[in-house]
């Protein structure tokens, strides 16, 4: 281990050099080697040690860094280089302690200053490298949104998304170069939004208003037509309950085994962003569809392989939980998911079939757990009045694995 932070991460602003403080300016003066984006080695000017501009991908340029373990390097970074940069990425090749961080504020700090918004009030969100849903489940009405963009284009297909989702009302205020002589705010409504020339070093702010379509509420047990299916779905109130059962924790991995429309695995991901879950089914065409839900509903990181289980599990992750909403019957399915669980993990199971059911009343024998029988009725026009139309029973086995 270096006896000293050899390695220094300097966040730079749009004012380059006159921005930073005197330990930072020093560092750079000191280094051996000044690895930054082409615009970052720009804005500081010329150095006495070597150039590194980043490569594509990035991580190509670690060996270099590693190097000159002991000697003076420095990484150029945007703001704050923890906050969605590339801080975090250096910090599992370098220990922490061989590491000074010198940050700057923040994109959503100085856009959060500029709108004069509560920072710990706001989504803060990045659209750099991700897909642009990403941004839907914080879409609420009355909700204030910071959304990093690093592309010219983004804010107009910004504008495009909320219209189309109803939100047409809302305001946009593009942040431009911020903290630099060339800085400058704008503001449009999504419905009206004709803001051309927008430089590629955004940040987009986002008042949303309007009625809404097809927000998705926080709670678990989405209304099925926020869905496309083709019936094979965990219906909403089944969902809701099963959920519950599943329990998702932030940063935690779901396996949907048996997904259909996916319906289980995407609700697992709105509960946290941190969430991850990986969608297991067998049809190509309800592949397709979970795709396109997992788009709809702003959860496109969602995993899907096409594939049948027990096999197509194999060499997946392990799971903190399992839900198999189809395919119980298949030979070893049941088993092969109870060896990949952790201790702690949950496995929870749906039977409508009485073969199903039959399966699902060994395991609970053999292996513990509880088992729920439940069955709603939705009121359904009898004639010229109402009656309660009953939907088949389910039995759900959950269990925690010791």
């Amino acid at each position: 281990m270096s006896a000293f932070p050899w390695l220094t991460i300097v966040g730079l602003g749009e004012d380059g050099l006159d921005g930073l403080c005197i330990s930072a300016k020093a560092r750079i003066a000191q280094a051996r080697l000044v690895v930054g984006g082409a615009r970052h080695l720009q804005l500081i000017g010329e150095t006495q040690g070597e150039r590194l501009a980043w490569p594509s991908p990035l991580q190509q340029a670690f060996p270099e860094i590693l190097r000159l373990r002991g000697q003076p390097v420095v990484v150029l970074a945007t703001g704050d280089p923890f906050f969605y940069g590339v801080g975090s990425l250096l910090a599992q090749i370098v220990p922490p302690v061989e590491i000074l961080c010198l940050p700057q504020p923040s994109a959503f700090s100085l856009a959060a200053s500029r709108l004069g918004w509560a920072l710990q009030d706001c989504a803060l969100v990045t659209l750099h490298g991700r897909a642009l849903e990403k941004i839907i489940p914080h879409l609420h009405p009355g909700a204030r949104v910071l959304a990093l963009s690093w592309d010219g284009e983004t804010p107009k297909k910004l504008a495009e998304l909320l219209r189309a989702r109803k939100l047409g009302d809302s305001r946009l205020t593009i942040c431009e170069a911020m903290g630099g002589p060339r800085e400058r705010l704008r503001a449009a409504c999504a419905d009206n939004f004709d803001l051309d020339g927008v430089d590629p070093l955004n940040t987009v702010a986002i008042e949303v208003h309007g009625a809404g379509s097809r927000i998705p509420p926080r709670a678990a047990g989405l209304p099925d037509d926020f869905f496309e299916h083709d019936g094979q779905i965990t219906k909403r109130e089944m969902r809701a309950v099963t959920l519950a059962q599943l329990a998702p924790r932030p940063g935690e991995l779901l396996w949907d085994v048996g997904a259909g429309a996916g319906s289980i695995s995407i609700e697992w991901l709105l509960a946290d962003p941190s969430t991850r879950a990986i969608a297991v089914e067998r049809h190509p065409e309800r592949c397709a569809r979970i795709n396109r839900n997992a788009q709809a509903l702003g959860v496109p990181h969602l995993k899907t392989i096409e594939g049948g289980a027990p096999a197509a599990l194999s060499g997946l992750e392990r799971p903190d939980a399992i839900f198999i909403g189809g395919g119980l019957t298949a030979p070893g399915l049941l088993d092969l998911c109870w060896s990949a669980l952790p201790p702690r993990g949950r496995l929870v199971v749906n039977a409508v079939t009485l073969e199903s059911q039959a399966d699902l009343f060994a395991a609970q024998r053999r292996l513990g757990g509880e088992l729920l029988q439940s069955q709603f009725a939705h009121a359904a026009p009898v004639g010229r009045f109402l009656g309660f139309r009953p939907a088949m029973p389910s039995v759900q086995w959950s269990v925690v694995k010791p």
